[in-house]
Protein backbone atom coordinates (compact mmCIF):
# COMPACT_ATOMS: atom_id res chain seq x y z
CA UNK A 1 0.00 0.00 0.00
CA UNK A 2 1.44 3.16 -1.27
CA UNK A 3 1.85 5.63 0.83
CA UNK A 4 0.68 9.60 -0.15
CA UNK A 5 3.15 12.08 -0.94
CA UNK A 6 2.87 15.38 1.10
CA UNK A 7 4.65 17.96 -0.68
CA UNK A 8 8.08 19.04 1.73
CA UNK A 9 8.30 22.28 3.29
CA UNK A 10 10.91 24.45 2.83
CA UNK A 11 12.87 25.87 5.67
CA UNK A 12 10.76 29.17 6.53
CA UNK A 13 8.35 28.95 5.08
CA UNK A 14 4.88 28.69 6.77
CA UNK A 15 2.68 28.29 4.11
CA UNK A 16 -0.32 30.03 3.35
CA UNK A 17 -1.56 32.57 6.08
CA UNK A 18 -5.39 33.27 5.98
CA UNK A 19 -6.15 36.87 6.89
CA UNK A 20 -6.59 37.11 10.80
CA UNK A 21 -4.67 34.52 11.71
CA UNK A 22 -1.29 36.43 12.49
CA UNK A 23 -0.80 38.18 8.70
CA UNK A 24 -0.66 41.58 8.94
CA UNK A 25 -3.67 43.39 7.28
CA UNK A 26 -3.37 45.05 4.11
CA UNK A 27 -2.06 47.89 3.39
CA UNK A 28 -4.88 51.24 3.57
CA UNK A 29 -3.52 54.69 2.58
CA UNK A 30 -3.83 56.69 5.85
CA UNK A 31 -5.82 60.34 5.37
CA UNK A 32 -3.90 63.79 5.15
CA UNK A 33 -3.25 65.53 8.36
CA UNK A 34 -4.62 68.75 7.80
CA UNK A 35 -2.76 71.84 8.12
CA UNK A 36 -2.63 74.40 10.52
CA UNK A 37 -0.77 76.99 8.17
CA UNK A 38 -4.46 78.54 7.45
CA UNK A 39 -5.06 78.66 10.98
CA UNK A 40 -1.72 80.27 11.65
CA UNK A 41 -2.02 82.77 8.88
CA UNK A 42 -5.76 83.29 9.77
CA UNK A 43 -4.83 84.63 13.62
CA UNK A 44 -1.95 86.48 12.27
CA UNK A 45 -4.33 88.55 10.25
CA UNK A 46 -6.58 89.03 13.10
CA UNK A 47 -3.48 90.18 15.29
CA UNK A 48 -2.58 92.99 12.92
CA UNK A 49 -6.34 94.16 12.76
CA UNK A 50 -6.61 93.88 16.32
CA UNK A 51 -3.41 95.89 16.48
CA UNK A 52 -4.20 98.86 13.97
CA UNK A 53 -7.79 99.15 15.66
CA UNK A 54 -6.18 99.07 19.60
CA UNK A 55 -3.69 102.14 17.59
CA UNK A 56 -6.58 103.87 16.55
CA UNK A 57 -8.80 103.79 19.50
CA UNK A 58 -5.08 105.06 21.61
CA UNK A 59 -4.61 107.79 18.65
CA UNK A 60 -8.03 108.85 19.19
CA UNK A 61 -7.71 109.18 23.16
CA UNK A 62 -4.68 110.95 22.97
CA UNK A 63 -6.46 113.75 20.06
CA UNK A 64 -9.16 114.31 22.79
CA UNK A 65 -7.01 113.97 25.85
CA UNK A 66 -7.04 116.80 28.26
CA UNK A 67 -9.48 119.27 26.74
CA UNK A 68 -6.86 121.97 25.16
CA UNK A 69 -6.55 121.93 21.58
CA UNK A 70 -3.69 122.96 19.44
CA UNK A 71 -4.30 124.85 16.41
CA UNK A 72 -1.36 127.10 13.65
CA UNK A 73 -4.34 129.33 12.74
CA UNK A 74 -5.80 131.98 14.87
CA UNK A 75 -9.36 130.72 16.34
CA UNK A 76 -12.15 133.20 15.18
CA UNK A 77 -14.28 134.86 17.89
CA UNK A 78 -17.87 134.07 17.70
CA UNK A 79 -20.11 136.67 17.49
CA UNK A 80 -23.63 137.22 19.25
CA UNK A 81 -26.77 136.97 16.94
CA UNK A 82 -30.05 138.12 17.22
CA UNK A 83 -31.22 134.75 18.09
CA UNK A 84 -31.35 130.92 16.61
CA UNK A 85 -33.28 132.51 14.43
CA UNK A 86 -31.72 135.49 13.29
CA UNK A 87 -29.13 136.00 10.93
CA UNK A 88 -25.17 136.38 12.37
CA UNK A 89 -22.22 137.90 11.02
CA UNK A 90 -19.27 135.20 10.21
CA UNK A 91 -16.87 134.73 13.21
CA UNK A 92 -14.17 135.56 10.53
CA UNK A 93 -15.28 138.63 9.11
CA UNK A 94 -13.45 141.75 10.21
CA UNK A 95 -15.04 144.72 12.05
CA UNK A 96 -15.38 147.43 9.61
CA UNK A 97 -11.86 150.52 10.39
CA UNK A 98 -13.63 153.53 12.24
CA UNK A 99 -13.19 156.35 10.33
CA UNK A 100 -11.11 158.76 12.57
CA UNK A 101 -12.67 161.65 14.33
CA UNK A 102 -11.96 165.14 13.08
CA UNK A 103 -10.18 167.12 15.17
CA UNK A 104 -11.76 170.84 16.11
CA UNK A 105 -10.13 173.94 17.38
CA UNK A 106 -9.40 173.34 20.75
CA UNK A 107 -8.78 169.92 20.20
CA UNK A 108 -4.87 168.56 21.16
CA UNK A 109 -3.46 165.97 19.02
CA UNK A 110 -0.29 163.82 19.98
CA UNK A 111 2.17 163.60 17.33
CA UNK A 112 6.00 162.07 17.58
CA UNK A 113 9.64 163.49 15.82
CA UNK A 114 11.59 161.12 14.04
CA UNK A 115 14.07 160.75 16.98
CA UNK A 116 13.12 158.73 19.65
CA UNK A 117 11.50 160.27 22.88
CA UNK A 118 10.28 163.54 20.89
CA UNK A 119 6.78 163.62 20.99
CA UNK A 120 4.45 166.90 21.51
CA UNK A 121 0.77 167.45 22.50
CA UNK A 122 -0.55 170.27 19.87
CA UNK A 123 -3.70 172.09 20.52
CA UNK A 124 -5.10 174.50 18.10
CA UNK A 125 -6.42 177.28 20.39
CA UNK A 126 -7.81 180.02 18.24
CA UNK A 127 -8.19 181.34 14.46
CA UNK A 128 -8.35 184.16 13.17
CA UNK A 129 -10.07 184.50 9.59
CA UNK A 130 -9.38 186.97 8.33
CA UNK A 131 -6.25 188.04 10.52
CA UNK A 132 -5.15 191.78 10.64
CA UNK A 133 -1.44 192.66 10.47
CA UNK A 134 0.03 194.59 13.58
CA UNK A 135 2.25 196.36 10.85
CA UNK A 136 1.13 199.01 8.66
CA UNK A 137 4.10 198.14 6.63
CA UNK A 138 3.67 194.55 6.43
CA UNK A 139 0.49 193.73 4.32
CA UNK A 140 -0.87 190.54 2.54
CA UNK A 141 -0.36 190.69 -1.36
CA UNK A 142 -3.04 192.04 -3.47
CA UNK A 143 -6.20 189.36 -3.65
CA UNK A 144 -4.60 187.61 -0.88
CA UNK A 145 -5.92 187.80 3.38
CA UNK A 146 -3.71 186.96 6.07
CA UNK A 147 -5.36 183.58 8.21
CA UNK A 148 -3.94 183.42 11.70
CA UNK A 149 -4.22 179.86 13.98
CA UNK A 150 -2.57 180.03 17.55
CA UNK A 151 -1.38 176.72 18.50
CA UNK A 152 -0.18 175.63 22.18
CA UNK A 153 3.03 172.84 22.31
CA UNK A 154 3.56 170.46 25.13
CA UNK A 155 6.85 168.92 24.82
CA UNK A 156 5.31 165.44 26.08
CA UNK A 157 8.58 162.91 25.12
CA UNK A 158 11.67 162.48 26.35
CA UNK A 159 13.60 164.11 24.23
CA UNK A 160 14.25 167.75 23.74
CA UNK A 161 12.12 169.67 21.26
CA UNK A 162 14.39 172.12 19.26
CA UNK A 163 12.74 173.22 15.86
CA UNK A 164 10.83 175.86 14.02
CA UNK A 165 7.15 175.40 14.62
CA UNK A 166 5.89 177.68 11.59
CA UNK A 167 7.83 175.20 8.98
CA UNK A 168 5.70 172.12 9.84
CA UNK A 169 2.21 174.36 9.89
CA UNK A 170 0.16 174.66 6.64
CA UNK A 171 -3.58 175.12 5.58
CA UNK A 172 -5.95 174.04 2.66
CA UNK A 173 -8.70 175.20 1.65
CA UNK A 174 -12.26 173.31 0.07
CA UNK A 175 -10.65 172.74 -3.23
CA UNK A 176 -6.95 171.13 -1.52
CA UNK A 177 -5.20 174.01 -2.52
CA UNK A 178 -2.26 174.03 0.23
CA UNK A 179 -0.59 177.07 1.90
CA UNK A 180 2.86 177.74 3.97
CA UNK A 181 3.12 179.84 6.71
CA UNK A 182 4.55 183.50 6.25
CA UNK A 183 6.25 185.81 8.75
CA UNK A 184 3.65 188.39 10.14
CA UNK A 185 2.64 189.28 13.32
CA UNK A 186 -1.42 190.09 13.68
CA UNK A 187 -3.13 192.33 15.71
CA UNK A 188 -4.50 188.77 17.24
CA UNK A 189 -1.11 187.99 19.73
CA UNK A 190 2.15 187.12 19.71
CA UNK A 191 3.47 185.01 16.87
CA UNK A 192 5.32 181.93 17.66
CA UNK A 193 8.81 181.79 17.81
CA UNK A 194 10.79 180.56 14.70
CA UNK A 195 13.35 179.09 17.19
CA UNK A 196 11.48 177.06 19.70
CA UNK A 197 13.28 174.87 22.53
CA UNK A 198 11.03 172.78 24.99
CA UNK A 199 12.77 170.15 27.51
CA UNK A 200 10.05 167.37 28.49
CA UNK A 201 7.17 169.19 30.32
CA UNK A 202 7.87 172.36 28.39
CA UNK A 203 5.08 174.70 26.77
CA UNK A 204 4.82 177.11 24.10
CA UNK A 205 2.12 179.36 22.55
CA UNK A 206 2.09 181.41 19.58
CA UNK A 207 0.07 182.70 16.57
CA UNK A 208 1.56 180.70 13.20
CA UNK A 209 0.33 183.39 10.23
CA UNK A 210 -1.01 181.74 6.77
CA UNK A 211 -1.33 183.86 3.65
CA UNK A 212 -4.68 182.63 1.86
CA UNK A 213 -6.42 184.59 -1.35
CA UNK A 214 -9.70 186.04 -1.01
CA UNK A 215 -11.34 184.21 -2.30
CA UNK A 216 -10.23 180.70 -0.59
CA UNK A 217 -12.41 178.96 2.21
CA UNK A 218 -9.61 178.08 4.65
CA UNK A 219 -10.73 174.36 5.46
CA UNK A 220 -8.25 172.22 7.93
CA UNK A 221 -4.79 172.95 9.25
CA UNK A 222 -1.83 170.61 9.60
CA UNK A 223 0.92 170.53 12.12
CA UNK A 224 4.17 168.46 11.71
CA UNK A 225 6.97 167.67 13.57
CA UNK A 226 10.75 168.07 12.63
CA UNK A 227 10.02 171.19 10.17
CA UNK A 228 7.13 168.68 8.60
CA UNK A 229 9.43 165.46 7.79
CA UNK A 230 8.12 163.84 10.48
CA UNK A 231 5.73 161.00 9.77
CA UNK A 232 2.96 161.79 11.57
CA UNK A 233 0.66 164.91 11.11
CA UNK A 234 -2.21 166.57 13.18
CA UNK A 235 -4.99 167.75 11.17
CA UNK A 236 -7.93 170.28 12.33
CA UNK A 237 -10.73 171.76 10.75
CA UNK A 238 -11.00 175.12 10.61
CA UNK A 239 -14.58 176.83 11.24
Amino acid sequence: MSQQQYPQQQPGWSGPQQPGYGAPPPFQPQPPKKSNAGKVIGFGCLGVVAVVIVIGIVSAVVGSGGGSTVTDKPQAKASTGAGAGGSQKKATEEPAAKKPDVAEVGDTITVKGMEDGSRLDVTVVKVADPAKSSDEFMTPDAGKRYVGVQFRLVNTGTAVYSDSPSNGAQVADTQGQQFQSTFADITAGPSMSADVKLKPGAKALGWIVFEVPKGSKAATVQFTMDSGFADQTGEWKLP
